[in-house]
């Protein structure tokens, strides 16, 4: 196997044992025997457990980040801010259900993860927050009754509605689906939101 794709392959068992089994049971025995390879072979690729951590947290938050450009519409301008916000938490709910195993990574409750994977979330939290806020201001302005609203706390809001809501589309996908997400967070922006 080439080293690119023997990295890859070690990576992948890397996630496959934090997804199924928890951070506490990662090990470098651990992803060598999920992915049907010795620990030498594993050392090969990656100096120590940390920094193969690394590079699956990097790999991942890519992946993760690139789905979430493509969350909120190009222009906008042309829709409610009803359609557009229920139609983000859409896109963030549809990559959610299309990558599980790196959304279980970024949605695992942050208590027992390494500090590495504690910090990228956190950051990564934090600058999809004000992103949102700069979201809610446009829907404000765009709005009539809504002056009042904590631009801070409704963004707060909606990015912890949506982080559980991933959470239940990965647990229970048929019953939590990303469509009945989406009318409900449209039904609820339509109450706040009037043009």
């Amino acid at each position: 196997m080439a080293a690119e794709q023997r990295r890859e392959q070690l990576l992948d068992a890397a996630l496959r044992v934090i997804v199924e089994q928890g951070y506490a049971k990662v090990s470098i025995e651990a992803i060598a025997r999920t992915a049907g390879v010795t620990r030498p072979v594993v050392y090969d690729h990656f100096s120590d457990l940390g920094a193969l951590l690394h590079a699956l947290i990097d790999r991942e938050e890519n992946y993760a980040l690139e789905q979430l450009a493509h969350m909120l519409p190009g222009d906008p301008e042309r829709d409610h801010p009803a359609e557009v916000i229920a139609g983000s938490v859409r896109h963030f709910l549809d990559a959610v259900a299309g990558r599980p195993a790196t959304w279980t990574l970024i949605l695992l409750p942050l208590e027992g993860t390494p500090e590495l994977v504690r910090q990228h979330v956190r950051t990564n939290r934090a600058n999809i927050l004000a992103q949102m806020e700069d979201v809610v201001r446009w829907a404000i302005e765009r709005s009539e009754g809504t002056g009042g609203i904590d631009v801070e706390l409704a963004a707060r809001a909606i990015l912890g509605l949506a982080e559980d809501a991933g959470r239940m589309v990965l647990r229970d996908p048929e019953h939590y689906s990303p469509d009945r997400y989406e009318q409900f967070v449209h039904w609820v922006m339509k109450l706040l939101w009037r043009r």
